[in-house]
């Protein structure tokens, strides 16, 4: 009994309600992810527990109250949760630094910020550098947080367009045999960039870009023999590329651009035979100054929570059938 402790920390009168969340959803998350209970009383937040489990909670909450106090970002239950999470592996020991890079949105008083360590180098890599390569599996954020990259570069004049392309080559199904115009041909493929776009600009906006160029969205097939200048260019499920077609992607660079491919190199869709050119560039292009790669896994996954206990069934799976083949 003598290792359990009391914690008082006051707040605002204006901030007890945001901070707590709706039927105090905010503060149930941290409590699921450490061994302690948190009760609103007044303007006051009482945290019981084991000493060392109060102390980490103490620290989380002071750095959430910091950043909800300096603005520029609303934090949900969510985001504290995974923020907690990170705090409880020992991943980062402050929520501050966790969440350290924030990034404008076309959208007035719209901040996107990483949710996970992985996330956070992701965002500093391509603050960084030119050529920035993401590979993890699906709901790790590659596109969205490429795609808000991409949109704050172009609206602080770091770049004058943005280029969006994807291989169009899933389910084995070429463009030839498909109905309609290009448009429509390649429109299913392209779907994902333009959801994540419509996030992180007012439609009317992008509909202008699109019109005037300034936001082109294509197939890979169609980059062949151009030069990108000034432009930040996102190649999306690179895995599905060809060593051919990322060559002749990555030599269409040009002054002043950037590029960020992401993929997914469990889930590659070529047929038989072919080799990824996502899988051999990681081995071509690893030490080269200026390029970088960020290896994101299940522990980065910020979709739903099934999302990553169903990524980790899987690779379960595929552990045990290598262990059952190197057995045989």
């Amino acid at each position: 009994m003598d290792d359990l402790s009391e914690e008082v920390i006051d707040l605002r009168q204006d901030e007890i309600l945001d901070f707590c969340g709706r039927n105090d959803e905010k503060i149930r998350e941290i409590e699921t992810r450490f061994q302690t209970k948190i009760i609103p009383r007044g303007n006051e937040l009482r945290i019981y527990g084991r000493r060392d489990e109060v102390a980490r909670t103490v620290r989380l909450v002071r750095d959430l109250l910091s950043m909800s106090r300096s603005g520029g970002r609303t934090l949900t239950a969510r985001h504290v949760g995974r923020v907690a999470e990170s705090v409880r592996r020992g991943e980062s020991d402050s929520a501050r630094t966790l969440l350290a890079p924030v990034i404008p949105t076309g959208i007035r008083h719209r901040f996107i910020s990483p949710m996970t360590p992985g996330q956070k180098r992701y965002v500093e890599a391509m603050a960084r550098s030119d050529i920035v390569f993401s590979i993890g599996p699906a709901g790790t954020g590659k596109t969205y947080l490429a795609m808000a990259q991409a949109v704050a570069n172009l609206i602080e004049g770091v770049v004058r367009r943005i280029v969006l392309v994807r291989p169009a080559v899933e389910a084995g199904e070429k463009l030839g045999f498909l109905p309609g115009d290009v448009a429509a041909k390649v429109d299913p493929y392209l779907r994902p960039l333009y959801d994540a776009l419509y996030e992180m600009m007012e439609a009317e906006r992008i509909r202008s870009h699109i019109e005037n160029g300034i936001i082109e969205v294509a197939p890979l097939a169609f980059m062949r023999g151009r030069t990108l200048n000034s432009a930040f260019v996102i190649l999306d499920e690179g895995q599905n590329a060809t060593i051919e077609q990322m060559k002749m992607f990555l030599t269409r660079l040009g002054f002043d651009s950037k590029a960020v491919i992401t993929g997914d190199v469990t889930q590659i869709d070529l047929a038989a035979g072919r080799e990824s050119g996502l899988v051999h560039v990681q081995r071509l292009l690893a030490n080269i100054e200026g390029i970088e790669f960020v290896l994101l896994d299940r522990r980065d996954v910020v979709r739903h929570e099934l999302v990553q206990k169903i990524i980790e069934a899987y690779e379960r799976e595929a552990a045990e059938k290598k262990m059952m083949n190197a057995e045989g």
